[in-house]
């Protein structure tokens, strides 16, 4: 497989061309032929035109790529070797939503023929690749694993935004269902990515490995949300604190805010239904998720106390939230916390109004049911900097001040101006 692949008589398909799938593809098709598959045809129309719809890459990535887009599955039977990278969302309740995932897998099974090889990048539980997955294909296609096509897992690791940690020098872990299967899926993925690969001893490890990374990051930030809640009740600031605590050369570096997007705030809930399952209540992990999913209610309620101490009316006090994606110089909106933080404030008869330099306006009114304003208002009560885009890094007190009341808050979740606000009431995390 390995050989046809590098001589072009096999194709390697990409099935989900969403901020994992496309990078991966663009990347394997600068030294193999590749489909890129998705059902959504508006994207597809962009990348065409070499524009990436989750403006990740610019039109330079398409450059020198044997890729060909598509959304038919007739096309799709054309290729030999599948990865599936398609979201892996919860549903209200936080229970893993499968529905994508099945779905891409029926697709595949369509497409499947003997011989072929399926690796799936989305982020799992472990066990869901051979004990959810397998039997739709199998299901599908007719074909038995194992003996008809080989499995593999190998979990993303993009980062959004980050243009240092990139898919080609970030090393990769991958795993099969058998030691053959492992070599090539290995020997395919060490085409693109120039640190090698890690061999798991099996698919639910590489699962495993996947579904902790993110998960040890929630419980990290959730211990420091908590503590800046502490401190704020002490009167001292945690910046400073961790500061402080950071001088000791073994301080692990995490930082209190807001925990969002389509990783960090949902791939712990995986892990615990996997737990739930097994009979065992994990309770570290629920207890960051429930400390990461208050704190856009917490910080409201400090801004609204803040203003009511310096005698302002809340009932149709002014707010501008600035910032609303999911984490900072990227424009995906996809489960912001920032959200929680807007609708609070309009529980409490707030006017809020929303900007954000990269988010799309439309996109935010059709998931959240309110629009983004274009430019700033004035005589604002409060303003909230809730995410540390690099348009707002060097903004001073004179800029907030102009957009205010003489005596205003100024709320600021990452603490980009902590020591530089000295006329306004400061308050970060």
């Amino acid at each position: 497989m390995y050989n046809k692949l590098l001589n072009k008589k096999a194709k390697l398909a990409l099935v989900g061309l969403g901020y994992v799938g496309l990078p991966i593809a663009l990347e394997f098709a600068k030294k193999i032929s590749v489909i890129g598959f998705d059902i959504n045809e508006e994207r597809l129309a962009k990348m065409r035109k070499k524009i990436d719809p989750c403006n990740e890459l610019g039109p330079e990535a398409f450059e020198n790529s044997d890729i060909y887009f598509t959304s038919s599955v007739d096309e799709l039977r054309e290729a030999s070797f599948f990865i599936v990278a398609v979201p892996t969302p919860i549903d209200k309740f936080n229970q893993p939503d499968l529905k994508p995932l099945l779905a891409a897998s029926r697709t595949v099974g369509m497409a499947l023929k003997k011989g072929d090889y399926v690796v799936y990048e989305s982020t799992v539980y472990p066990g869901c690749t051979e004990e959810d997955c397998v039997p739709v294909l199998e299901e599908v296609s007719g074909l038995k694993v194992g003996i008809d096509f080989k499995i593999g897992y190998s979990p993303e690791r993009i980062n959004p935004g980050d243009k240092v940690h990139t898919l080609a020098n970030t090393v990769k872990i991958v795993s099969g269902c058998d030691a053959e299967t492992l070599e090539t899926v290995a020997k395919v993925y060490e085409l693109v990515v120039k640190p090698g690969v890690h061999r798991a001893p099996n698919i639910k490890v590489a699962e495993a490995g996947k579904i902790i990374e993110n998960t040890q990051r929630d419980v990290n930030i959730a211990l420091m949300n908590e503590l800046s809640i502490i401190f704020s009740r002490i009167g001292i600031n945690t910046y400073d604190v961790l500061e402080a605590a950071g001088t000791k050369w073994n301080f692990l570096k995490f930082y209190p805010g807001l925990v969002g997007g389509h990783c960090i705030g949902v791939d712990p809930y995986y892990l615990v239904h996997k737990a739930k399952e097994l009979k065992y209540h994990p309770q570290m992990i629920n207890a960051g998720r429930f400390v990461n999913d208050s704190m856009g209610g917490y910080i409201a309620k400090k801004i609204v106390k803040k203003m009511i101490g310096m005698g302002k009316n809340i009932l149709g006090a002014r707010v501008l939230v600035m910032g609303v994606t999911f984490k900072e110089d990227v424009s995906d909106i996809r489960n912001s916390k920032v959200v929680d933080i807007v609708n609070e404030l309009k529980d409490f008869g707030v006017d809020v109004d929303v900007t954000d330099p990269n988010a799309d306006s439309e996109e935010v009114m059709h998931e959240y049911g309110f629009k983004l304003i274009e430019k700033p208002r004035a005589n604002y009560d409060a303003v909230i900097v809730a995410v540390a885009h690099k348009e707002y890094m060097e903004l001073d007190e004179e800029y907030f001040r102009g957009l205010t009341y003489e005596h205003a808050v100024l709320g600021d979740i990452k603490g980009i101006y902590r020591g530089k606000i000295h006329l306004m009431k400061y308050w970060s995390l």
